[in-house]
């Protein structure tokens, strides 16, 4: 039986995993590819990558050092996860089956597609899923934001104090009657489309243009660029009936990255925590290993005095 089991590959993954292997523990890292949404970057013409302090060099070296220790890590899904004695068993796509006195789970979380036309076809060239790393660089441009949750208010609100204009195409209400919804709507830079979907993205290179229309009132605007933010779902299912998780499904953990079951962490997208960004990914899978690894420390003086009495 190992020490731990890591499940995701992304940014709290790959750093829980070097994490663990500096603490000499017998760790496994499951997962389907290294680096997570790392690998992922949007692409504009008036964005360079110097210019931006993400964490990416950071995951990047994780990654390779990972890779270099095929010991560590499968490439491969986890399908379910198990309850046994002394632990859980991990089943994999495969059929491998490993055993573990602990797990952190850092599956991440999925971004909801618009499946229109164009979104493929410029995903990551001049549109993508979070605003957040990207609206300092909007300054005297444009941009459209999808989605009528709290995530898309936020990415309103972040982009407002750069762009010129931002406009907010909103499927229905929402939360766009929200306080924060409200005080959006006051600012000039700021246009709110409620009831509009967008039905196509156009450009060259990079998207330059959204298509959305509300009945027969069909329009055209031409931006910067557009940030799909819907609701993301968390990767949450395989440990979801060992668990609490929110309305959501999102791991619910408390500030030590301790899920409700004993043994099982958690960091990242998955959880409950707000994380979106890859530097508090590297914080929070950092953090989540130091609580497992003091729970395998617990673990082991236990068994010791039980064995001892």
């Amino acid at each position: 039986m190992r020490d731990l089991i890591i499940l995701g590959g992304g940014p709290a993954g790959l750093t829980a995993a070097i994490y663990a292997v500096q603490k000499r523990l017998d760790v496994l890292l499951i997962t389907r590819d290294l680096g997570g949404k790392t690998n992922y970057h949007l692409k504009l013409p008036f964005i360079e990558r110097h210019m931006m302090i993400t964490g990416d060099e950071i995951i990047s070296r994780f990654a390779r050092e990972i890779d270099y220790l095929d010991f560590v890590h499968v490439m491969d899904n986890a399908d379910k996860v198990s309850k046994i004695s002394g632990g859980y068993e991990v089943k994999l796509s495969s059929g491998a089956t490993h055993q573990t006195r602990a797990i952190i789970v850092c599956t991440g979380a999925k971004a909801q597609l618009l499946n229109v036309p164009g979104e493929m076809e410029f995903m990551n060239r001049g549109l993508c899923y979070s605003a957040i790393s990207y609206a300092q660089f909007f300054i005297d441009r444009s941009a459209a934001v999808v989605g009528d949750g709290d995530l898309a208010l936020r990415a309103v609100a972040e982009l407002a104090r750069h762009a010129n204009h931002v406009t907010l195409i909103a499927p229905g209400e929402g939360q766009t009657e929200s306080p924060l919804g409200q005080k959006l709507q006051t600012m000039p830079q700021v246009t709110f489309m409620v009831g509009y979907h967008v039905k196509e993205v156009k450009g060259d290179h990079y998207a330059r243009t959204v298509v959305f229309a509300k009945g027969s009132d069909r329009r055209e605007l031409e931006i910067d660029a557009v940030f799909i933010e819907m609701d993301l779902s968390p990767r949450s299912a395989i440990v979801a009936d060992l668990l609490k998780v929110d309305a959501k499904g999102r791991i619910m953990v408390n500030t030590r990255n301790e899920s409700s079951a004993p043994g099982i962490f958690a960091a990242g997208d998955v959880t409950d925590s707000f994380s979106e960004q890859v530097l508090i990914s590297i914080g929070e899978g950092a953090k989540a290993l130091l609580s497992a690894y003091e729970y395998l420390l617990k673990t082991e003086i236990s068994s010791v005095e039980r064995v001892t009495a």
